[in-house]
């Protein structure tokens, strides 16, 4: 892979993370369109590095402000707090993650399919119109559950959500953010909870890739892959601080929109070849 290759890889990377179109599904159809051998999980992991970091970055006081809370949420469960309730619902969400995820895993090897691609970007962008017009008729929205007690209902169902997401297609963000607005979050709140919950799961994969990783690259092509990683964590932070601000204004509807004409698109190029 060139330089310009992985600077694509990171743009394509930072700009679909956070918004609900699949930033996976979009990296594993970019070898059909790009001409190029597919360069894996492994890249595809090392390019949501640099969107986690852009997280990190974005969200520095908060995430610091819940590592100082963490110890204390977990001693005394009577102790309430908004910081508590929320690292409280943070790790039970993570957790259930962490679960459905290795029971998806076996099958989750298959699912780079072209087609399955296309089936996950239509169907469940079909899902996320629907929960976002559900969202915006409900007049009773839960009020910050997060953070005023312990809502393993809601935080165990958007865990579960997440690990969906190991599918190409399906989109962390939006599953996440899917689910969330079904279950009566307000839009804000599940975004930011959204990016928050993906930060565990993307480091222990990364912690888990990386030794294979230096196994199997040489110098030249770590810097290709640094490149890629660094232009992920740019466009990704930009990305994030934009989609904050308009995540309470826009329709979701339109996201829907864009992932129904990227697989019609992938449909007629895989028909045509």
């Amino acid at each position: 892979m060139s330089f310009i290759e992985a600077i694509i890889y990171g743009v394509i990377q930072g700009l679909s993370e956070f918004l609900p179109v699949s930033s996976s599904g979009h990296l594993a159809l970019l070898p059909y369109v790009m001409k190029i051998d597919d360069p894996g999980v492994v890249f595809d992991l090392m390019m949501h590095f640099g969107t986690a970091f852009a997280v990190m970055t974005y969200f520095r006081k908060d995430i610091f402000r819940y590592t100082k809370t963490f110890t204390p949420a977990l001693a005394n469960f009577k102790i309430g707090g908004e910081d508590r309730w929320f690292v409280r619902n943070f790790i039970f969400a993570t957790f259930t993650s962490v679960f459905f995820i290795f029971l998806l895993m076996p099958i989750a090897k298959y699912a780079r399919n072209p087609w399955i691609i296309i089936f996950n970007l239509s169907a469940f962008g079909a899902l996320l119109w629907y929960a976002d017009w559900k969202n915006s008729k409900n007049n009773n929205l839960l009020n910050a559950p997060m953070t005023q007690y312990f809502n393993w209902k809601l935080a165990g169902l958007i865990g579960l959500a997440q690990a969906l997401a190991i599918f190409p297609g399906v989109s962390r963000s939006g599953i996440t953010l899917t689910m969330a607005l079904i279950l009566g979050m307000r839009r804000k709140e599940a975004g930011s909870f959204s990016f928050l919950l993906s930060l565990p799961i993307i480091i222990a994969g990364i912690f888990k890739e990386v030794p294979d990783l230096v196994k199997t690259h040489d110098d030249s092509s770590l810097m290709v892959l640094l490149t890629g990683v660094a232009a992920s964590f740019i466009i990704g932070f930009v990305t994030i601080h934009y989609f904050m601000k308009l995540i309470g204004q826009i329709e979701l509807k339109y996201f829907t929109f864009y992932r129904w004409m990227i697989a019609l698109l992938m449909a007629i190029a895989l028909l045509s070849f």
